[in-house]
């Protein structure tokens, strides 16, 4: 048997070797989009002449691609600790200069009417005391309009801090209230129609309820179940719209539109994300209310008790003026617990809010992608228009 030059027996037929497999060939199936990555992003592990992935950048807040749900419901509470001066702090002035108002103005016309009571004739009474109480009823009017400017105001502060934080910039507290000042009357409007909205709703069906009323025992139970169902589906109601309008402040205050343009484009956004917007939002306001209450109520009940441990015989007069000063600093100090949480709970939703608008607008419209044109652009010392970043092309 004679042997070939190559070494293999004369017959024996060649033993291939095994294939080897490159690791820099190309996959026999579509590569799936990493995390992170948007359809017909997805690239080739290994491939030759092209770019591995990589994560995507997270120059502030949150990273810019579409936000997990845990990611919407830590980024609002991260927005304290990242600039709390300008956040907290401007929720802690305007809700203080809301009740420093009410206090003034409604005290000053309580202790006016009660004034003006005491001291009238028998003749007189009945006039006086309408004329006391439409006195009262008229003062609330003021602090409203306060309440009705100033929470704008503290909204266009939140959205625009938030807006700054995602791209890892933060606004001092004057220059987010000169920004925010800017949109302040449109944020005042759609507050005052939301108002008049629920006035509106309520003062219909209690005047309903109370027409009722006077069709006698039937009327009365019929009283009861309208407003029972009435409740049920004014509750409804009100969970859908506020739901699908939560995004108007956003888009007022970041797209500079009118009211009627950020309520359709508000609904627009939310749009199959209905019930990942109602979770988030209501999630992350029922951990701030139970937090609350986790520290006020202990508080208010430890002060309870040291009130009637301390001034056993209130405000008789024994002890006067040490009852009514020791009472008047226990209450002051609940009410001082409770503004700071009030304030943490209004920055917390409005960032709630915001962080929801530019995750939708990420998943919806690519914003991700010209947030990271923006970073990037800023980083290689050539910023852009930062003012129109967020704005929709095409609007005025």
């Amino acid at each position: 048997m004679s042997d070939n030059n190559d070494g293999r027996a004369a017959g024996v037929p060649p033993v291939e070797a095994p294939p080897t497999v490159s690791r820099q060939s190309p996959l026999p199936y579509p590569p799936q989009p990493l995390p992170g990555q948007h359809p017909g992003q997805q690239q080739y592990p290994g491939q030759p002449g092209q770019q591995q992935w990589a994560p995507p950048p997270k120059p502030g807040l949150v990273p810019l691609r579409p936000l997990s749900f845990g990611t919407l419901l830590g980024a609002p509470f991260q927005v304290l600790r990242r600039n709390p001066r300008a956040t907290l702090g401007s929720a802690l002035i305007i809700q203080f200069t809301i009740g420093l108002v009410t206090a003034l103005i409604v005290g000053g016309a309580v202790l006016l009417a009660f004034t003006r009571v005491d001291s009238a004739s028998a003749a007189d009474y009945d006039s006086i005391q309408a004329g006391s109480t439409a006195i009262v009823l008229l003062s609330t009017l003021i602090p409203l309009a306060v309440a009705l400017i100033t929470s704008a105001l503290l909204q266009s502060i939140l959205v625009i801090e938030v807006s700054r934080e995602i791209l890892g910039e933060k606004r001092r507290l004057g220059e987010l209230w000169r920004a925010a000042a800017r949109r302040i009357w449109p944020l005042a409007l759609w507050t005052l129609l939301q108002a008049a909205v629920v006035v509106i709703v309520l003062g219909a069906v209690v005047g309903v309820i109370v027409l009722l009323t006077f069709l006698g025992t039937v009327g009365a139970v019929l009283a009861v179940v309208f407003g029972i169902l009435a409740f049920l589906a004014i509750a409804v109601l009100a969970a859908w719209l506020t739901t699908k309008l939560s995004l108007v402040p956003c888009i007022i205050v970041l797209e500079r539109a009118g009211v009627r343009g950020a309520i359709a484009r508000s609904w627009r956004l939310t749009d199959r994300f209905f019930w990942r917007t109602l979770g988030t939002e209501w999630l992350v306001g029922a951990i701030v209310s139970v937090a609350s209450q986790v520290v006020v109520q202990p508080i208010s009940l430890i002060f309870g008790l040291g009130v009637g441990v301390l001034a056993p015989n209130g405000t008789d007069g024994s002890g006067f003026p040490s009852d009514v000063l020791l009472i008047g600093g226990l209450y002051l100090v609940i009410g001082v617990v409770q503004l700071v949480f009030g304030a943490i709970s209004s920055v917390v939703q409005a960032a709630t809010v915001s962080v929801i608008y530019v995750d939708l607008r990420i998943r919806k419209e690519g914003l991700d992608l010209e947030l990271i044109r923006f970073v990037e652009a800023r980083e290689s010392g050539h910023r852009g228009a930062d003012e129109d970043l967020f704005r929709v092309a095409g609007r005025a």
